[in-house]
């Protein structure tokens, strides 16, 4: 999703960082970086969801996990934790934390060709 509400609060020295996060568990998380000043960002993450975002260094996601009525702060990651690379076949791979039933972080292997990553958020790789 374009971020043309709340655009990042770049200075022309910083580079966004293209970064990933996989909700595997069956719960709906909600997803938020509240640390950097002037800058907000949430997003609700759907079990199996990959939310796919641009941050700035420094950054850390905090993963909220749904309840009836409530939400639990489960997770905090450091966004460059959750950086998307590119290889040299042309496929973007990131070790991206899974969120866990536990709301305990665990690394998995994430990859995907940058076709549907541009597909799931042209914007964000336009950039480049």
């Amino acid at each position: 999703m374009a971020q043309i509400l709340d655009p990042l609060p770049v200075s022309p020295t910083d580079t966004p960082l293209l970064c990933c996060y996989v909700n595997a568990t069956s719960k709906i998380q909600i997803a938020r970086i509240t640390n950097i000043p002037n800058w907000y960002f949430e997003r609700v993450v759907f079990p199996g969801q990959r939310l796919v975002f641009e941050a700035v260094m420094g950054s850390q996601l905090e993963i909220h996990t749904g309840m009836m009525a409530s939400a639990i702060l489960s997770d905090r990651i450091p966004c460059e934790q959750l950086l998307v690379q590119e290889d040299q076949a042309g496929a973007a791979t990131t070790e991206a934390p899974v969120a866990q039933s536990g709301g305990m972080a665990a690394v998995a292997r994430v990859s995907d060709t940058v076709a549907a990553a541009e597909m799931a958020a042209p914007e964000l790789l336009a950039a480049k």
